[in-house]
């Protein structure tokens, strides 16, 4: 999300400017140029977490991975002491969930979790890398929690935030589509053993973010990620109170 409102407008998310596509020195700030650099090299980010991954040690415990957009990025930033022993954030700021779903593999399932909680749709809404369905954004869960359960990995999947508008989209209907696919997640959960982490009934004020937990109405402050502990808790507790998915014969 801040991805999409701090680096580079969404024109540049698609195409590329025309003084790189002439070859000429790039314009703007050296973020702007790194985004675009990265969108024609590594669209989905793969390179993000490749050392933090490899830099990976047993842990005593169950492992759990969160991987999300900004919001999920943003908790260890905001309250690193979240991420104990055995919680790993991969969370990158602006991505959609087709990005998500193509660095699953190294980002999730790689490290062998025993469960994973997936938190997409924000910026599918936003339409950061084009144009989206909600259809495409089921899909793109879907095939992670497909991926997570033929890995014997148990899915969290979590609510959208709420929240009233986007900052980097002026005027984009966001509450109801949230409702939606919040009603379909957790429909979805209900259908395939998945555990659903309602966030959204933690953070709402109407269709709102309740103002004393954020800082720009889309995305938490510590005093949002406090309101989002004990749901993540008891998220955990339930998935690994769940049997281990059965992973397909190979």
């Amino acid at each position: 999300m801040r991805f999409a409102a701090m680096l580079l407008p969404l024109a540049a998310a698609i195409a590329p400017s025309s003084a790189v596509a002439r070859g000429a020195a790039p314009q703007g700030s050296a973020a702007e140029q790194e985004a675009e650099h990265r969108l024609h090299t590594d669209w989905a980010w793969l390179g993000r977490y490749q050392g933090d991954n490899a830099a990976l040690r047993p842990t005593g415990g169950a492992r759990i991975v969160f991987i999300g957009d900004s919001i999920t990025q943003g908790w260890i930033d905001k309250v690193p002491g979240f991420f104990r022993e055995g919680r790993i954030d991969r969370g990158i700021g602006g991505q959609t969930t087709p990005q998500m779903l193509l660095r699953f593999r190294q980002d999730v399932i790689d490290l062998h979790p025993a469960a994973v909680q997936i938190m997409g749709g924000t910026n599918d809404i936003a339409g950061n890398t084009g144009p989206m369905t909600p259809e495409q954004t089921k899909a793109n869960i879907m095939s992670m929690a497909e991926l997570a359960r033929a890995n014997g990995i148990r899915v969290i999947l979590a609510s959208i935030p709420p929240a009233a508008n986007f900052p980097w989209r002026p005027g984009l209907s966001t509450a109801p589509r949230i409702a939606a696919i919040n009603a379909w997640l957790k429909d979805y959960a209900a259908r395939t053993g998945a555990t659903y982490a309602d966030y959204w009934t933690a953070l709402h004020d109407g269709d709102a973010l309740r103002s004393a937990l954020t800082y720009d109405g889309v995305h938490p402050n510590e005093a949002g990620y406090a309101a989002m502990a004990p749901v993540a808790e008891r998220a955990i507790r339930d998935a690994l109170s769940r049997p281990t998915p059965r992973q397909p014969a190979r």
